[in-house]
C-alpha cells in the first residue's frame, strides 16, 4: 500500500492484540490503519457522543490553554479564527472567545455547515482531529486555502515514536476512531505538500504551520 502522506511504499505490520493491520512508511514515518478496520460513520459518531469534555473539566481546559499559549505570540493578528473539528462541546472556541478572538466552528457531525466557505482566517485550529482523517492532505490543503497570508494553522495530535514495537503498546492506538498517526517528520512532509511549513513543534503533540 502507498503511504497516505507521501505515496512511498509502506511496510505492513500486525497488531496481534487488537487484531488489526497497520502500514508504516519509512520515508515520512506515517503509520496508518488498514482501511478494512475503519468504523462506519454511525459507529464513529456514537463514540464521539460519549466524550465528556466541558469547561467544568479543569484538566481538559488547561490542555487547551497550554496549546494556545504555545503559539500565541506567533500570531501577528488575532481577529478571526476557525476551529476545525470543534466536537460536541467546543471548549477551545470558548477559550478563544475569552481571549477576544472571533471564532467560527466546523465539525462534520456537530456543526456541519461549512461556515469557512468564502472566509479566510488569522488562526485555524484543529485539535485531536487529524488522527481521524482518511485523507489528511485534502483536509490540510483545504485549511491552507482559508488561511490569511500571515496566519497560523495549529494542529494537535499525539505523535508516535516511530518504533513499531512501542506503537504496539501505545494506548493512543486503542481508540477505534484513530486511523492515522504522525511524527513531527510526518507533519513536516504533509505541510510541504500543502504549501505550508512547520515553524514550531513541541515534538509531542503540537505543530504550528504557516504558508511558505
Amino acid at each position: 500500500m502507498k503511504c497516505r502522506i507521501c505515496d512511498f511504499d509502506t511496510k505492513l505490520f500486525e497488531d496481534t492484540q487488537l487484531k488489526k493491520h497497520y502500514f508504516h512508511c519509512s520515508k515520512c514515518q506515517c503509520i496508518s490503519l488498514d482501511p478494512t478496520y475503519y468504523l462506519s460513520l454511525e459507529k464513529e459518531n456514537t463514540l464521539y457522543n460519549n466524550h465528556q469534555n466541558s469547561l467544568e473539566n479543569q484538566g481538559y481546559v488547561q490542555m487547551f490553554e497550554d496549546f494556545l499559549d504555545y503559539f500565541w505570540e506567533d500570531l501577528t493578528c488575532k481577529e478571526k479564527s476557525l476551529d476545525f473539528g470543534s466536537g460536541p462541546t467546543p471548549v477551545l472556541s470558548q477559550l478563544l472567545t475569552r481571549r477576544g478572538v472571533k471564532v467560527d466552528c466546523y465539525d462534520k457531525f456537530y456543526q456541519p455547515i461549512k461556515c469557512y466557505e468564502h472566509q479566510t482566517y488569522d488562526l485555524i485550529t484543529s485539535t485531536e482531529v487529524f488522527e481521524h482523517l482518511d485523507d489528511p492532505k485534502e483536509t490540510l490543503r483545504l485549511l491552507a486555502k482559508h488561511l490569511n497570508p500571515n496566519g497560523v494553522i495549529a494542529l494537535m495530535t499525539l505523535f508516535h515514536s516511530n518504533d513499531e514495537a512501542h506503537f504496539l503498546t501505545w494506548w493512543y492506538r486503542r481508540d477505534p476512531t484513530h486511523i492515522i498517526f504522525y511524527t513531527p517528520k510526518t507533519i513536516e512532509v504533509l505541510a510541504q505538500q500543502c504549501g505550508l511549513e512547520v515553524v514550531r513543534t513541541d515534538g509531542k503533540r503540537i505543530a504550528v504551520l504557516k504558508k511558505r
